[in-house]
């Protein structure tokens, strides 16, 4: 049985709802990842920050990504899988709410890896992959 952790890319990092926005995109591209999960004080997940959330939520608004946080921009209920999660719950997670990243969290409730759409490209059948690809991109 395939888990989570077998699919995720390892190593993800945290950013801090406090840490500003232009520190958060020179994290990403030190990273070459195009999201990051959101940490509050008690490096508890409270959301997901993405390239995109950067660029239309701060800069197409002529706000200053050095006064604005992660944290300004975390909305909703942040989504995340345990790391020992079958490959068909994280499927079921991913297109049950249209996400295309998911936080892969351990027992302990760290972060240990992100799984994304391209690591499901990498381990899951063409079958899998274009039924996830209508669930989630669907209008």
């Amino acid at each position: 049985m395939t888990k989570a952790a077998d699919i995720m890319h390892p190593g993800a990092q945290w950013i801090p709802a406090t840490e500003n926005l232009e520190r958060a995109a020179q994290l990403m591209r030190d990273l070459d990842v195009g999201a990051l999960p959101i940490s509050d004080s008690q490096e508890r997940l409270c959301g997901i920050l993405t390239d995109r959330d950067i660029v239309v939520g701060c800069v197409a608004q002529g706000r200053d990504p050095s006064r604005m946080t992660a944290g300004d921009l975390a909305k909703g209920t942040p989504r995340w899988i345990s790391s020992d999660a079958d490959v068909s719950e994280v499927l079921r997670e991913m297109e049950d709410h249209r996400i295309r990243r998911l936080p892969v969290i351990d027992k302990n409730k760290r972060l240990v890896g992100m799984i994304s759409e391209a690591d499901l490209a990498r381990h899951l059948s063409e079958q899998q992959i274009g039924e996830f690809v209508e669930k989630v991109y669907a209008t």
